[in-house]
């Protein structure tokens, strides 16, 4: 067993790793994943004994402190009990030796076998390793990238270590080259104690039963490969998991908002969380228990933003909702989609407190609504589906979208007019004073929808309704006002209820998906999930109906 205890690495003034605690069990596969920067390498580094950093803590290897070993001792245990295959293919080798001579030497080095018997072991573990024994005759320069890879993970092997850290072993390697170290890798994990570094999600998923998520030098979240990576509970795993492109994803290549800053007070996270509270800045949260993981979050992960409980409609006795149930978290797209008549529309309006329901609670930030006042309407805006219904015809272009920020007494008059022409640039409509003076009816439909999404979007809530908002635009503004969303979704944690019938589109921006019919969810779960294997007979009818080209 590896057990790390209270671990803190700097680098002149920068602390790199910060009082770090973390178990890997005898056979446990350990992937730790995170952005540059985060201090992965540093730590694989640490464990070796290594780094060239002020290492303070514990790192204790079958009861011994292997930091607390003098260097003689500690050379006793590196390569023979504790290997590690380095990240950089080219600096990990001599470039003077064979690589059939760079495999004999650690076991040389410890005088564990006769010179011949070290030799016999490195033609062996070349062929462990998928090498033909002419390889091990040549110099490193003449290798391919996947040869050199092969040929390090020999070398890690020579003495049959029982702890093995990787740092990126298939950075940088192509797709097939990839698949084949990771089938290689999982025969060479039998009964080993493995750290894993990467930031390739898909490596972490193949290989690794559990993993951490570290970001400036802390863990962010902890627990098995398959919860974390299939449902981020961390905003920074979550951000990660958005950013990493996959053939299955719906939605993905996201980002995560800003950068690190060295040295801030409370959570390490906190300048690019968009869920942060005043506490965030001030207190460091502590890694905590959270059902099968460990987060460390002080509002204990991704916070539910909306949730609508057992909602019901009838409208002169005909049931439009029946016992609807949602939730959408915070900087979420959930996506309601059904046929013309399932319900869409009904529910957004019950939610904006158009409608009133006859069963069923609403729940915002985990308040019960009980009154829709000026403060829900300020955090929350609704994209209705026809914009005639919704903007006045008494009003220009730059009075309209003023009017959220003169109802909630937002700003001044100034103020209003520069964030209104913002709202308007960023929906790619004109703020010169000619097209601010015009009004609803002199305005393509088009241009009017646009409008009703800059007016939306002015008051910067923290939930957008958007009921059908991009089906009277032509493709590429549709395209460029998701894109806009979509962005604004990763800058501030916007969540979206995106009320739909266009299914291609639904796959595209979606987190979850519900679908209705008939006022009821009939099937809900994952986009990925919905998309590529819908289990109700309706959600695969709809599907059947949406046209692609590759039908034509």
């Amino acid at each position: 067993m590896l057990e790390i205890k209270d671990l803190t690495i700097t680098y002149g003034r920068n602390t790199v790793i910060k009082e770090l605690n973390l178990t890997v069990p005898k056979g446990d596969v350990l992937a730790v994943i995170g952005e540059s920067g985060a201090g992965k390498t540093t730590l694989a580094l640490s464990l070796m004994g290594l780094c060239p950093g002020n290492v303070e803590g514990q790192i204790i290897y079958q009861g011994v402190d292997f930091l607390s070993l003098p260097e003689p001792q500690r050379r006793l245990l590196r390569w023979n009990k504790v290997s590690m295959v380095f990240q950089d293919l080219n600096r990990s080798f001599n470039p003077v030796m064979t690589v059939l001579e760079q495999i004999m030497e650690p076991m040389l080095e410890h005088e564990l076998l006769s010179r011949k018997e070290a030799q016999k072991k490195a033609y062996y573990l070349l062929n462990k390793v998928g090498l033909a024994p002419v390889k091990g005759q040549m110099y490193p320069h003449q290798l391919s990238g996947g040869e050199k890879q092969r040929a390090l993970i020999a070398m890690a092997l020579t003495n049959d270590p029982e702890v093995l850290i990787l740092d990126e072993p298939t950075a940088a390697l192509d797709g097939l080259t990839k698949a084949k170290i990771c089938e290689l890798l999982k025969e060479v994990f039998s009964e080993k104690t493995v750290v894993l570094v990467t930031h390739d999600l898909s490596t972490a998923y193949q290989l690794a039963n559990r993993v951490a998520v570290l970001y400036q030098g802390r863990i962010m979240e902890l627990g098995l490969t398959k919860d974390i990576l299939k449902n981020p509970r961390h905003p920074y795993t979550r951000g990660l998991v958005r950013s990493f492109p996959t053939l299955d994803a719906t939605k993905d290549l996201q980002g995560i908002p800003g950068f690190g800053i060295e040295k801030q007070e409370g959570c390490v996270f906190a300048n690019r969380c968009t869920q942060r509270i005043a506490d965030c800045t001030k207190i460091i949260p502590k890694l905590e228990k959270r059902g099968e993981r460990e987060i460390a979050c002080l509002r204990g992960g991704v916070v539910n933003l909306l949730k609508v409980e057992d909602l019901t409609k009838v409208y002169s006795g005909v049931t439009a909702l029946k016992g609807v149930s949602l939730d959408i978290e915070e900087g979420e797209t959930v996506a309601v989609v059904g046929e013309s008549g399932s319900g869409k529309t009904t529910l957004a309006l019950c939610l904006m407190g158009l409608e009133k329901a006859n069963q069923g609670s609403i729940y915002f930030q985990g308040e019960k609504i009980v009154k829709w006042n000026k403060e829900f309407y300020q955090k929350v805006q609704m994209i209705f589906q026809n914009p005639q219904d919704c903007i006045s015809h008494r009003l220009n272009v730059l009075e309209t979208v003023c009017e959220p920020l003169v109802i909630q007494k937002l700003g001044t008059p100034e103020e209003r007019i520069h964030k209104a022409k913002k709202a308007l640039r960023d929906v790619e409509l004109p703020d010169e004073d000619e097209f601010l003076n015009r009004y609803a009816h002199h305005l393509s439909g088009g241009e009017l929808q646009r409008l009703a999404i800059a007016r939306a979007l002015v008051l910067e809530p923290k939930l957008l309704i958007a009921d059908e908002p991009t089906s009277a635009l032509d493709a590429s503004i549709q395209a460029k006002i998701m894109r806009l969303i979509m962005d604004l979704q990763e800058k501030r944690g916007l969540s979206i209820l995106f009320i739909t019938h266009d299914l291609a589109l639904a796959r595209k921006v979606s987190d979850r998906v519900f679908v209705l019919k008939d006022g009821q969810v009939v099937e809900r779960g994952l986009s990925t999930q919905i998309f590529s294997l819908p289990q109700h007979p309706y959600t695969r009818k709809l599907l059947q109906a949406t046209a692609n080209f590759s039908d034509f």
